[in-house]
């Protein structure tokens, strides 16, 4: 189906099945693949599961989609069969031990992608447990295939927050057959297609599977043993899982755990921007499944119904983040003509209000451009594109495209605001000497809602280093730029401040010191902090485990009690309790 035959088309009304009724009513006896979701289902392209879902229909198979299946039954996870070809796994958009858990392991009450907004539909560690639930209920059954981005993180040897301990690569807990990561849109085509042939899927790019041997011509990882026996060891292993992600440049990964081997295939291509174009057309029907309406609603839909994903990946690299791992640091966008037509559509919409809840993805301000030499050669063997002193000058930011697509999407009739939510580098503004002061106009003038979010973190030179963020001058220039901005057109907008508290390297000191930078410098009281969590695949949760400089292996301070970690938070946020002064949490004129 072509994307404008698609965007033609009035919206889709009919979902995957999620029921026996469903499938009754297609005249299905069995799905080809079934799919299992810690998420409700949700059918929007802003949901994987939904995704690799009507992908698979586009393809001609037969899939359906069972969204928090009951884990004490049988009841939802037999309710569709058995299906021919496979079952595919995740955790859900969100890792469900982040989901579940603050940073402080206190049980979250809410999420956002369960109706009802309670969270007591998602299992802890959901991706063992559902493939736990599958075996269970159905003996000898296809094979199970994981993907998420619960699953992806979790591929090799990884440091899990929650049991403060190293955990085997999620194939060999979960028991699972194969896992796909990343993005994986050419992968799950391909593994599908060799599975329904009989063929053998073990060499397909961007899959994971258990080997009773290894593969000699692929990088031969530290042990899972080496690892726990040797943090050193553990961080050579996250080297080579970080630089080999990318498809131009990297290599297969193999790591022996106890008898048998973890293998890892080199990554998948990239979309072409054709192809990011038609997995952007498929019918999505943007709505909660009628199966869990009686539940209530699910909050997310309304972040996500009207909003526009404009490209894939980013190279900006924190330390924190673990987007470049899992959607890669190339960036990939759809055409300016396929997210207009996604605009035009929203319109046809009988609750669309005029309002784009967000244009953006990943980084809002990375659509449109990239490295020529990346694009050529890969990316850069331990060369990163940016870091906290300075973006590499073979990337040339250019803000040309994206001003254009604000432009037109503007124009569409019916749309009044299309707002601009995703994250903002402000040090890619900054560098843009040709383009980047009309970009930030645009945002002031059209695109953001009184306040504008961006990301600073810290504002420690030696904290930022670890983090990987832009210094403090980078930000302060951009503030002055912004304040200007909103002087001249005579609004009264501002930036709020994303900060993280307990970073490895970060102390009591360090917190004071960001303290007295935001309330002197950019005369603001913090109220967007957060306590920071080691999530698997990224270099701060290495450092977390190991307490040591990934690079130079010399020691590095980590606050790793629960206590001293809430009092970093409470100091920039001036809310220190239990006998200790509390601050009105007031803006500063």
């Amino acid at each position: 189906m072509s994307q404008h035959k698609q965007y033609n088309n009035p919206i889709a009304k009919d979902f995957l099945p999620t029921t026996k009724k469903e499938m009754n009513k297609l005249g299905w006896r069995q799905c080809d693949v079934i799919l299992v979701s810690g998420d409700a289902y949700i059918d929007s392209p802003f949901m994987g599961v939904a995704t690799v879902g009507r992908m698979l229909e586009k393809l001609g198979y037969k899939v359906g989609i069972i969204g928090q299946p009951d884990i004490k039954s049988g009841k939802d996870i037999k309710r569709l069969g058995e299906p021919r070809l496979y079952w595919g796994v995740s955790g859900g958009s969100i890792d469900s031990m982040v989901s579940n858990y603050t940073a402080t392991k206190k049980f979250r009450n809410n999420d956002d992608y369960t109706p009802g907004g309670k969270n007591n539909k998602r299992p802890d560690r959901a991706t063992l447990v559902y493939c736990n639930l599958i075996r269970q209920h159905f003996k000898n059954t296809v094979p199970i295939v994981l993907g998420g981005i619960e699953a992806s993180l979790r591929r090799v040897t990884h440091y899990d927050f929650w049991s403060n301990k190293l955990r085997k690569p999620i194939l060999f807990d979960a028991k699972a057959d194969a896992l796909i990561y990343g993005m994986g849109e050419h992968a799950i085509r391909e593994l599908t297609e060799a599975i329904d042939k009989e063929e053998d899927w073990r060499n397909v790019r961007g899959v994971c599977y258990i080997s009773k041997e290894p593969i000699e011509e692929y990088i031969q990882l530290p042990s899972h043993q080496e690892c726990l026996n040797n943090k050193e060891k553990y961080i050579d292993l996250f080297d080579y899982f970080y630089d080999n992600n990318d498809p131009t440049t990297a290599i297969g990964l193999c790591e022996k755990v106890d008898s048998r081997y973890a293998i890892q295939n080199p990554p998948s291509y990239y979309l072409t921007e054709e192809e990011m174009d038609d997995v952007a057309s498929l019918p999505f029907t943007r709505e909660l499944h009628p199966y869990h309406r009686p539940e209530g609603k699910v909050k997310c839909l309304e972040t996500i119904k009207f909003s526009i994903m404009t490209h894939q990946g980013c190279w900006g690299e924190c330390n924190f983040c673990a987007i470049g791992v899992h959607q890669g640091r190339t960036i990939r966008t759809r055409s300016e003509e396929s997210i207009v037509n996604e605009a035009k559509l929203f319109t046809k919409y009988k609750d669309f209000k005029g309002i784009i809840s967000d244009l953006g993805g990943p980084t809002a301000n990375m659509y449109g451009y990239e490295c020529k030499k990346k694009l050529d050669f890969g990316t850069c063997d331990h060369q990163r594109c940016v870091d906290s002193k300075r973006i590499c000058g073979a990337m040339k930011p250019d803000h040309s495209r994206v001003i254009n697509l604000m432009k037109r999407v503007r124009k569409v009739d019916g749309v009044r605001k299309a707002f601009v939510a995703s994250g903002v580098r402000y040090d890619i503004i900054n560098q843009d000497k040709q383009h980047g002061y009309s970009y930030l106009k645009e945002l002031v003038k059209h695109h953001i809602s009184g306040q504008m979010k961006v990301a600073p973190e810290h504002t420690e030179q030696h904290v930022l280093d670890l983090m990987g963020k832009p210094n403090k001058k980078t930000l302060v220039d951009f503030k002055k730029l912004f304040d200007k901005l909103n002087r001249d057109m005579g609004k009264k907008q501002f930036l709020t401040y994303y900060l993280i508290a307990a970073h490895p390297g970060c102390t009591e000191k360090d917190m004071h010191e960001l303290k007295r930078f935001t309330t002197k410098e950019l005369k603001i009281n913090p109220e967007q902090a957060q306590v920071f969590i080691p999530t698997p695949g990224t270099y701060s949760s290495v450092i977390y485990y190991t307490e040591m400089h990934p690079v130079t292996r010399k020691k590095i301070f980590v606050e790793k009690d629960i206590k001293r970690k809430e009092r970093q938070k409470a100091i920039v946020q001036a809310t220190i309790s239990k006998g200790i002064k509390k601050y009105t949490m007031q803006k500063i004129f």
